[in-house]
C-alpha cells in the first residue's frame, strides 16, 4: 500500500463502533478493577494518564507504521523530540558527534545543558559520509544528523553514516522534519531514532506544538520509552488528535508546497540579484545526488543567497512582503520568510556565502501571487540601495 493511502487509514479504530476517527480520550486517574490489579499492569491496560490514552496510542501507531519503526514516543515540541533521543542514547562520560548544520536550539541543548551532565559534543562538517569513521572515538555514543539542514540545506550521506555507526556500536539520530517521515525513510536506511517536529507538516496549520521520535527496533524503543517516562514527558490528547487529523491531508499539502517551491526557485534563479539556490530537489544543488537517491519527494522549505546584501537590506526586503509572513516555523498553509544570517552558528566549519541567506517556507497559495509578493520585496530592497 502506498503511503498516500496509508495516511488515510493509519491510527483509525476500524472496529465495531464504526468511528472514522479515534475519539479524544482525556484522563489522569485510571481506576483498577481490583486491589490485586493496582500494581499489575498487563500490556494494553492503562494505569495512569501520563503514559497516554487511546488518542495517543492511535498517533504513536500511525507514525511508527509510516516510518517502519518498532515504537514511537510523543513530545511537546520538535526540540524535545531531539533532546529525548539524545538523552536516550547517551550517558555521563560519553560524547555526541553532531552535524554542524543542526537546529540552533538543539545546539544550545548540547553545549549548555547536556554538557552539565558529563556528555561532550563535537561537531562535524555537514556534508560528511562514511569518512565520519575517522571521527568516532571510544567515547562516542551518538551521531546526530539533520539532512537537509533547515537553514543551509546541506545534506549528509545518511546510509553511509548509519553503516559506519552500526559497525562501531554508535546510535544514530536524525531530525527528519524536512521529510515528515513521508518522502524519506531514515529507519529503513539504518538510522536508529528518527525525530521530527509534528508542529510542521504533520500539523500543517500553524496551531500545534508537538514532536515525535520513532525507534528502529524494539530494544531501541524500550530505551527511548524508559527515558521518556523517567522524565515525565507528556502531550495532551487534543494535540494528538490534531496531529492525526493533519496526517490525512499531509501528502497533498507537502506535494503542493514542493511543486510551488520549485516554480518559485526557478523564478529566483533567473533574477540577476540572486546567487545560489539552496533547494535539494534542484539539479544544481551540490547534494542533489543524495536527494535523488534517498528521497521520493521534497517539501516547500528552501533558501537562496543574495550577494551584496547586508542585514538592513534583507530587512527592507522582508518588510515589503504582504502575503509572505515573517516567523520562525514552516510547514503550515501560509508562506513564511526569514533572513538566516543572525542565527547561522557554526563550530567546526564556516558557512560561506556572499551577502544574505533568505529562507522561504512555501505554503498553499498560488505561486504567481507569491512571486508578485517577492517582486515587491526586491523592488523595496533595490530602492533603498
Amino acid at each position: 500500500m502506498k503511503d498516500e493511502t496509508k495516511l488515510t487509514r493509519l491510527g483509525r479504530p476500524h472496529d465495531e463502533r464504526g468511528q472514522v476517527n479515534p475519539s479524544v480520550a482525556r484522563g489522569s486517574t485510571m481506576l483498577a478493577p481490583s486491589a490485586a490489579a493496582l500494581y499489575d499492569f498487563p500490556p494494553g491496560r492503562k494505569h495512569y494518564g501520563r503514559v497516554g490514552l487511546e488518542t495517543h496510542d492511535a498517533l504513536r501507531s500511525a507514525l511508527s507504521e509510516l516510518q517502519g519503526g518498532a515504537g514511537c514516543a510523543l513530545t511537546s515540541s520538535g526540540l524535545m523530540a531531539n533532546t529525548l533521543s539524545i538523552l536516550a542514547a547517551t550517558e555521563a562520560g560519553g560524547e555526541v558527534l553532531a552535524a554542524d548544520c543542526i537546529y540552533g536550539p538543539v545546539r544550545n541543548f548540547l553545549l549548555n545543558t547536556l554538557s552539565r551532565y558529563g556528555v561532550k559534543t563535537r561537531f562535524f562538517a555537514p556534508r560528511m559520509g562514511a569518512e565520519i569513521a575517522d571521527l568516532i572515538s571510544d567515547d562516542t555514543q551518538a551521531i546526530l544528523l539533520e539532512s537537509p539542514g533547515s537553514l543551509t540545506m546541506e545534506m549528509q550521506d545518511v546510509p553511509a553514516i548509519a553503516r559506519v555507526a552500526r559497525e562501531k556500536g554508535v546510535i544514530t539520530i536524525i531530525d527528519d522534519t524536512w521529510s515528515a517521515g513521508l518522502t524519506f525513510k531514515p529507519l529503513q536506511l539504518g538510522v536508529d531514532y528518527a525525530a521530527q517536529a509534528l508542529t510542521k507538516y504533520v500539523g500543517g496549520h500553524s496551531d500545534l506544538l508537538m514532536g515525535a521520535v520513532v525507534a528502529r527496533d524494539e530494544a531501541l524503543f524500550q530505551r527511548l520509552q524508559t527515558t521518556e517516562r523517567s522524565f515525565g514527558f507528556h502531550t495532551g490528547p487534543d494535540d494528538a488528535y490534531l496531529a492525526l487529523r493533519g496526517l490525512r491531508s499531509m501528502s497533498l499539502r507537502m506535494q503542493r508546497s514542493a511543486d510551488s517551491s520549485l516554480v518559485i526557485a526557478d523564478w529566483l534563479a533567473a533574477r540577476h540579484e540572486v546567487g545560489a539556490i539552496r533547494h535539494p530537489a534542484r539539479t544544481d544543488h551540490p547534494d542533489h545526488a543524495i536527494y535523488a537517491r534517498d528521497f521520493t519527494g521534497a517539501c516547500g522549505l528552501f533558501a537562496f543567497e543574495v550577494p551584496g546584501w547586508d542585514i538592513a537590506t534583507s530587512e527592507r526586503f522582508l518588510d515589503a512582503l504582504e502575503l509572505i509572513g515573517m516567523g520562525f516555523s514552516w510547514g503550515g498553509f501560509e508562506s513564511l520568510a526569514i533572513h538566516c544570517d543572525p542565527q547561522l552558528k557554526r563550530t567546526k566549519t564556516a558557512h560561506k556565502h556572499d551577502g544574505a541567506l533568505i529562507r522561504l517556507s512555501i505554503g498553499l497559495e498560488a505561486p504567481e501571487d507569491l512571486i508578485a509578493d517577492l517582486e515587491r520585496g526586491f523592488a523595496a530592497a533595490a530602492a533603498a540601495r
